[in-house]
C-alpha cells in the first residue's frame, strides 16, 4: 500500500490512485517527492495531486509542473498524447500522411514534453513535424496550414508563472480546438491512461523516417509572407525612430529580428538581460507584458539610455504584444490592449485602402471578443466594413475567420483586449511577431507626418468617438467562492434570472443583461442569447442606461475573476 489509512472509500481511492501513478511513472525525482509526502502523511496534498485530474480546458491543458494527475509531468503528457492520438486517428482518416506539427517554448520540460508527444505519434506510424528549437506559438497554426497537417500541438504556458506549463492543441483547420473536440479528447485520454512502452522512447523519434524538422522551411515561408504585407519599405528604411524590444526571457528575439528585417526596418535595441530564453524569468515577477510598467521596468531603462521612444514587448511564447511610447513630457505611456487594437485596426484598414484603389468594404471583416472595446464597431459604422463579436478567446475568432473565408469574405484584423492581435489571416490565432512588425511599420509611417502613436490614437478617438476602458482582475483560488459570487448575481432577488437592475443605490440603471453561462439575454427574443453558451465558465455582461458596459468573467487558464468596463461617447460628448 502507498500509505496507511483508516478504511473508508476515499482513502482506498487515494491509495489506488497513488499506486497507479507510482506503477506507471518513470521519473525518479517525481517519485521521491511523492514518497516524502506519503511518509509525512500529507493526505490533503496527496488528495489534490491524485484524486483530481488536469482537464482539457481552453484548447488544451495548463497547470503547475510537478508529480500527480493534477499537474504537468511526463506521465500526464503521455496520457494526454495517447488519448489525443487515438481521437485524431478516429476523427481524421488520412492522419498518417497528413501528420502533426509540434513546437515548444523555452520553459522547463517543454522540449521533453514535445519529444514524448512526438514519440507517441511516431509509434503509431504518423508523420511528425517536430521543430528542432524553440519557436513562437503562431508557428504551429501557420505550420498546420502550410503542411496541411491533421493537427498541431504547442508546449507552452504562454505568460503564466515559471512553474507552469501547458499543452495547446490546434485542429486541421489551423484554429484552436473548440467543442466537441475538447470534450471528446478528454474522454479518449481517460480511455488510454496506461502508458505503452513505446510512448517513453524519445530516441526513436529522431531516427524515424517519419520525423521532419520544419524550422528552416517555416522560417523562410512565414517571413516571406510577412514581407509581402509591408506597405512602405522605403519609409521603414529611412525612419529616424529607435525601437527597443524585449522578448521577456522568451523565444521572440530571433523571430522579431527576422520580422524587422522583412519590413526593411533598422535593427532594434534589445533588452540584453531578457534577450535569450530563460525558464527562470529572473528579471520579472510575472513574465506577462500585460502587467504593464512592472514588467517593462528594464525595457524603459534601456530605452532611456539609448534615446529610444518606442518599446515593443512579447510574452514568452511571442503570441502577445505590448507597446509603450515616450511622451513629450518624457513620461512613458503604456498602451492598453484596446488602444493597440484601435491603432492596428486603423492601420490594417489604411493598408487595405491603399492596396485597393476601388475600396469596397462589403466583404471585409474585423473581429473582437465580447469583452474588448467597441472601437472597431464604431469604425465599421463610419467606414463600411463588417464588424463581429465572438466569445472571449482566439479559438472563437480563429474558427469564425475560417467560416467567413469559406464564404468568400476577407478578415483583415481580429483582436482581444488581453494584448492579442491577428493581422491578416495567414495565422488563425494571435501573433505577437506579426503584430510587432505591423505596429513598428505604423509608427514609421506616422513619423513621416510628424505624428506619434499616442497622437494617432487621439485622432482615432476624435474621429470615431471616445472609448474609455478599465479592465483588471481579482485572484481567487476557491472555485466554490467564485461560483457563489456569480450565482448571487443570477438570483439577486431570490429567483432565477433576477439580476441587479441598478448599482450605487439606483444611480446607474441596468438596461441589458447577457449571461453566456446560462444563455439568458434580456435584449434578445425569448431572452435567449445569440452567442454560444459555455456552462464550464462564468460570464455576465451588464449594459447601463448611460451606455457603459461591464463584463465579469472567470479565466480559463488562471484563478482569476476578471472585469472589463467601457464607456463609449461621441467626440462631441467626450
Amino acid at each position: 500500500m502507498a500509505a496507511k489509512h483508516s478504511i473508508d472509500t476515499g482513502c482506498i481511492d487515494l491509495d489506488n490512485k497513488i499506486n497507479e501513478w507510482l506503477k506507471w511513472n518513470k521519473d525518479q525525482n517525481a517519485e521521491h517527492k511523492i514518497r516524502e509526502l506519503i511518509c509525512n502523511n500529507n493526505n490533503k496534498i496527496l488528495s489534490n495531486l491524485f484524486l483530481k485530474r488536469l482537464e482539457f480546458g481552453t484548447a488544451g491543458l495548463r497547470g503547475c509542473m510537478g508529480p500527480g494527475f493534477s499537474q504537468m509531468n511526463d506521465l500526464v503528457i503521455i496520457q494526454t498524447g495517447q488519448g489525443l492520438s487515438m481521437y485524431l486517428s478516429d476523427a481524421i482518416v488520412d492522419i498518417a500522411e497528413k501528420g502533426i506539427i509540434i513546437g515548444y517554448d523555452g520553459r522547463h520540460c517543454s522540449k521533453r514534453f514535445a519529444e514524448l508527444t512526438a514519440a507517441i505519434f511516431v509509434a503509431k506510424n504518423i508523420k511528425v513535424y517536430l521543430f528542432s528549437k524553440v519557436v513562437p506559438t503562431p508557428f504551429i497554426p501557420y505550420g498546420i496550414l502550410k503542411y496541411k497537417c491533421a493537427a498541431g500541438i504547442m508546449i507552452t504556458a504562454s505568460h503564466n508563472p515559471k512553474n507552469d506549463n501547458g499543452y495547446k492543441v490546434y485542429w486541421e483547420n489551423g484554429a484552436q480546438i473548440i467543442s466537441p473536440h475538447d470534450n471528446n479528447i478528454q474522454k479518449y485520454i481517460l480511455k488510454n491512461l496506461e502508458p505503452t512502452e513505446s510512448s517513453w522512447d524519445v530516441t526513436k523519434v529522431y531516427n524515424s523516417s517519419l520525423y521532419v524538422d520544419p524550422w528552416n522551411n517555416i522560417m523562410q515561408s512565414y517571413f516571406n509572407d510577412l514581407k509581402e504585407t509591408v506597405l512602405y519599405p522605403e519609409v521603414n528604411k529611412n525612419t529616424i525612430l529607435k525601437f527597443t524590444y524585449t522578448p521577456m526571457h522568451g523565444v521572440g528575439y530571433e523571430y522579431m529580428t527576422a520580422a524587422f528585417n522583412a519590413a526593411n526596418l533598422k535593427p532594434f535595441i534589445v533588452v540584453e538581460e531578457q534577450m535569450l530564453p530563460d525558464p527562470e524569468f529572473p528579471t520579472v515577477e510575472f513574465p506577462n507584458p500585460e502587467e504593464g510598467k512592472s514588467a517593462l521596468d528594464l525595457s524603459i531603462q534601456v530605452a532611456n539610455k539609448n534615446s529610444s521612444s518606442i518599446i515593443l514587448a512579447n510574452d514568452p511564447d511571442a503570441d502577445r504584444l505590448a507597446c509603450a511610447t515616450k511622451l513629450k513630457n518624457d513620461e512613458w505611456y503604456i498602451f492598453s490592449g484596446n488602444e493597440l487594437g484601435a491603432l492596428l485596426g486603423w492601420w490594417m484598414m489604411h493598408k487595405y485602402q491603399v492596396q485597393h484603389a476601388d475600396t469596397d468594404f462589403s466583404s471585409v471583416y474585423m473581429l473582437t471578443s465580447t469583452v474588448s472595446s467597441k472601437i472597431l464597431a464604431s469604425m465599421a459604422k463610419q467606414e463600411g466594413f463588417n464588424f463581429e463579436e465572438t466569445l472571449t478567446g482566439f479559438k472563437w475568432m480563429g474558427n469564425r475567420t475560417i467560416e467567413l473565408k469559406s464564404a468568400g469574405k476577407e478578415v483583415l484584423f481580429a483582436y482581444e483586449e488581453a494584448i492579442g492581435f491577428m493581422c491578416g489571416s495567414k495565422v488563425l490565432d494571435k501573433d505577437g511577431i506579426n503584430a510587432g512588425m505591423h505596429l513598428a511599420e505604423l509608427a514609421a509611417y506616422l513619423e513621416t507626418m510628424g505624428l506619434t502613436l499616442h497622437e494617432k490614437l487621439n485622432e482615432i478617438y476624435t474621429q470615431y468617438g471616445y472609448h474609455i476602458s478599465k479592465n483588471s482582475y481579482c485572484i481567487c483560488h476557491e472555485p466554490d467562492v467564485i461560483k457563489k459570487i456569480f450565482e448571487r448575481l443570477r438570483t439577486y432577488f431570490g429567483e432565477p434570472n433576477t439580476y441587479p437592475s441598478s448599482i450605487l443605490n439606483g444611480k446607474y440603471s441596468i438596461v441589458g443583461i447577457r449571461d453566456l453561462t446560462t444563455g439568458y439575454d434580456n435584449t434578445k427574443p425569448e431572452n435567449k442569447a445569440v452567442l454560444p453558451v459555455s456552462q464550464s465558465s462564468q460570464m455576465i455582461t451588464f449594459t447601463f442606461k448611460n451606455g457603459s458596459i461591464i463584463t465579469l468573467r472567470t479565466s480559463g487558464t488562471e484563478p482569476k475573476i476578471k472585469y472589463y468596463s467601457e464607456l463609449c461617447a461621441s467626440s462631441k460628448e467626450q
